[in-house]
C-alpha cells in the first residue's frame, strides 16, 4: 500500500470524494485554529503559573539561539511542503498531524500552568512574531513545540536521508531551546512522545481515506 500511494497524483487524489473531503477539512480545521490561537495565547500569557526547579536547566549555558533556532526550524517546513506538493498523501498526513499537534498541546498547556523558566532570552521569529502581532509567547511551555514539530516531521518524511537530517534537527532544536532556557527539560523530553501519538492518530484518518482508492485501483 505504501508504494501505491507514493504513486498517486494529485489529479486522482482530487477526484476522490473520501480523499477530497479529509483534505478539505483538515484544511478548515487548521484556519479555525490559527484563528483561534492568538486569543488563546492571550489567556495563557495573563495567567498564574509554575516555576519548575530544572535542575539540568541549571546546568546548561545561557545563550541566544534565535538565528540557528529559526532557520532549521523553517528550513525544514520547507522541506516537507516541497515533499508534500508531489504528494498528496504526505500533504494531507501532515495537514492532520499539524491539526492534532496543535489540539495536543493547547490542551497540555492549559492543564499544566507553568511560569517560563528563570533566565528566559526571547525567542525571535520574523515569521512567527508576526503572526502574534509582534507579542513575545512565553508560557506554551508544556510541551515544547518546536521539539515535536521537528519530530513530527521526522515521521512524515519518507527518503531516508530527509529522515535523518530531521532527526539531527529535533535533536539540534530541542538542545537549542533549552540552552536558550524558552522550555524546561521535561517541554522537550516529552514532545517526541506528543508528537509520535498524533502522528499515530492522524495516519488512521488518512490512510482510511486512501484506503478505498487503493481498493479500486
Amino acid at each position: 500500500m505504501k508504494d501505491e500511494i507514493n504513486i498517486i497524483s494529485w489529479r486522482e487524489a482530487c477526484l476522490n470524494r473520501s480523499i477530497k473531503f479529509t483534505l478539505i477539512t483538515g484544511v478548515l480545521l487548521v484556519l479555525a485554529i490559527l484563528i483561534v490561537l492568538p486569543t488563546f495565547f492571550d489567556f495563557i500569557e495573563k495567567r498564574q503559573g509554575i516555576v519548575l526547579n530544572d535542575v539540568i536547566l541549571q546546568l546548561l549555558p545561557i545563550s541566544n539561539l534565535s538565528v540557528p533556532i529559526f532557520v532549521i526550524i523553517w528550513g525544514m517546513v520547507l522541506l516537507i511542503l516541497t515533499r508534500a506538493f508531489r504528494n498528496p498523501f504526505l500533504m494531507i498526513l501532515f495537514i492532520w498531524c499539524f491539526l492534532f499537534l496543535t489540539l495536543s498541546r493547547m490542551l497540555t498547556i492549559s492543564l499544566v500552568p507553568l511560569e517560563a523558566p528563570k533566565n528566559l532570552i526571547l525567542l525571535k521569529d520574523p515569521l512567527s512574531n508576526q503572526f502574534y502581532h509582534g507579542i513575545f509567547i512565553t508560557k506554551d511551555l508544556f510541551y515544547s513545540g518546536h521539539t515535536s514539530t521537528m519530530f513530527l516531521i521526522f515521521l512524515c518524511l519518507r527518503r531516508k536521508l530527509d529522515k535523518i537530517v530531521a532527526l539531527f534537527s529535533t535533536f539540534a532544536i530541542g538542545i537549542m531551546v533549552l540552552i536558550q532556557h524558552v522550555h524546561y527539560t521535561i517541554d522537550v523530553l516529552v514532545a517526541p512522545l506528543g508528537a509520535f501519538l498524533v502522528y499515530k492518530l492522524a495516519k488512521i484518518i488518512v490512510d482510511k481515506a486512501f484506503d478505498k482508492l487503493i481498493i479500486d485501483k
